[in-house]
Order: structure tokens, then sequence, then C-alpha cells
């Protein structure tokens, strides 16, 4: 399981107000780029994605994972929601490299390159595969424990 740096750590840290003020615009943008892939498009639900619920929901999740990353214990019943919601919807390890390469660029594209400078994108880089290991293996649990049942 990928850990984050404490460089990287306190980058996302500090990028938190950012978050906060552009997080929907980060999300709307980031699900317009992972959209172009229409398998992962089907894995979404359209309703949630109009009525902007979906794009909220994830701006606040984001928001709360920067400001928790060091508490990442804070964040325990979030977590098991969205490995809740993964296991419904069939996300699998190889869904999460597509999610990367549209929040990376999504951030950059919102916040401009004067604040999302390479290195903060290389800290969300290491913040995002830490959360998504961390997902990755409560979800193959959850799917384990699933198929004994």
């Amino acid at each position: 399981m990928r850990t984050i740096s404490a460089e990287a750590m306190q980058i996302v840290k500090a990028t938190a107000p950012a978050i906060e003020k552009h997080g929907l615009a980060i999300t709307t943008a980031m699900y317009a780029r992972l959209f172009r892939n229409p398998e992962i498009e089907a894995m979404f639900d359209r309703a949630a994605q109009e009525s902007g619920e979906q794009p909220r929901r994830l701006a606040g999740a984001i928001l709360a994972y920067a400001k928790n990353i060091d508490k990442l214990q804070n964040l325990g019943s979030a977590v098991q929601r969205m490995v809740s919601r993964h296991i419904e919807t069939g996300v699998k390890p190889e869904h999460y490299p597509h999610v990367a390469e549209a929040l990376l660029p999504a951030i950059r594209e919102v916040l401009g390159e004067d604040l999302a400078t390479d290195e903060v994108l290389a800290a969300w880089g290491e913040a995002y595969w830490m959360l998504a290991d961390i997902l990755i293996a409560a979800e193959a649990q959850a799917y384990e424990t699933a198929s004994a049942a």
C-alpha cells in the first residue's frame, strides 16, 4: 500500500482552501474528462450527474480528504460509504487509473498552472494513489466477503 510523503501531505492540506472554493468546478471538469470513456460513464447514475449531486458529493469528499489527510481515521465512515457504492456499481482496481487521469488534469485546468504547479499535482497524485490503495484493498475484502456468502 502506498503512503504519502510529509511534504506532499503538507501541500495537499495547504490546497484545501482552493479545493473548498473550486471543488465543484474541479469535479465537474473531472467527470467531463472521465466520461470520454463510455464504459466508465455507464457505471454512473445519470440523474445524480445531471442534478449535480454526484459532483457536489465528490467535491465534498475531496475537501474532507484534503483537510484530514493527516488524520485518516476521521474519514472511516466516508470510506465505508465509498466502498459500498463502489461495490454496488462494480468498480474494480483497473478503473482507478482512469480517475487519476481525469482528476489531476482537472485540478490544473480549474486552478491554473500558477496554483496547480507540477509540485502540487505530484502531491495530489501521491494523495490520490494512497486513497485509491485504501479503497482497492477494502473493496477486495468486500468482494471476497460477498463471494463467500
